[in-house]
């Protein structure tokens, strides 16, 4: 399946209509999320155009996410309570309509958050953003650091399209090239830069990203491209103009709140 929604055709017509309606809705965007990241995501969603809210309490998470654009599960330091928040948020959003993001970090060698993110995907997510290694892990195979990818998005494929079959999700697995498989193929976001990877947080937030643009995308997709061209683009942007991850990781902010939404 090939696709110009990529860095390299921007700005494509499609995710600059998507990056508009995002701006003009300000979609409140549900974020059960890591502590390492929380901040970061926050003002990612919030220099893209997103409102975000980071409610994690059990007693909480069903009315916000019934409510939400869209919802954000990240299981990078999930405990107990955190686990039960995303248990009583995925159900409400299942129920309301409101689609929903899984972001499996680390599954496979930490059998807590393994067992959770299999409990979760039967609620049918919209979309799976993971690592190659989480993506492995997921569908039954040796899982790698989790955190870290130690496989490329390639050697990930095969697992994804169990995934796809078994959810009907899009999986889209990050990398050099990241790759959104469906059921109907495989399509490339190119770009980006490597200084995203010297800097916590960055898919982290891509997913929260993806869960805004579900609420203003036309489809699953879309969202997921969108979300993915638009860091691309900033994160190039923003690699061009600094002097290293500290300035890198501002400029990126600023990047995101920059893109033009006028198509050219």
């Amino acid at each position: 399946m090939s696709d110009p929604r990529t860095t390299r055709a921007w700005p494509h017509p499609d995710v600059v209509a998507d990056l508009a309606a995002l701006r003009a809705a300000a979609p409140l965007t549900h974020c059960i999320t890591n502590v390492v990241v929380s901040n970061v995501t926050a003002n990612v969603l919030l220099a893209t155009g997103a409102s975000p809210a980071m409610v994690h309490a059990p007693e909480e998470a069903g009315d916000l996410a019934a409510v939400a654009g869209g919802l954000l599960v990240n299981l990078g330091t999930v405990t107990a309570e955190q686990g039960e928040a995303a248990r009583v948020a995925v159900r409400a959003a299942v129920g309301a309509g409101v689609p929903w993001v899984l972001d499996p970090v680390a599954v496979g060698p930490l059998p807590m958050r393994t067992a959770l993110a299999h409990e979760l995907l039967e609620h049918r997510p919209a979309v799976v953003r993971a690592n190659a290694s989480e993506v492995l892990a997921l569908a039954g195979g040796t899982g790698g650091r989790g955190v870290d990818a130690t496989s490329g998005p390639e050697a990930a494929l095969d697992a994804a399209r169990e995934l796809v079959a078994a959810t009907g999700a899009v999986v889209a697995i990050s990398g050099p090239v990241d790759h959104l498989v469906t059921a109907d193929g495989v399509l490339h976001v190119p770009g980006g830069d490597v200084l995203l990877t010297r800097v916590t947080g960055a898919g982290c937030a891509l997913g929260a990203l993806v869960a805004a643009f579900l609420a203003v995308a036309p489809d699953p997709l879309r969202a997921a491209t969108a979300a993915h061209a638009v860091v691309a683009v900033a994160a190039e942007r923003a690699s061009s103009a600094s002097r290293g991850p500290g300035s890198f990781a501002v400029g990126l902010l600023d990047e995101l709140s920059r893109l033009d939404t006028h198509a050219h």
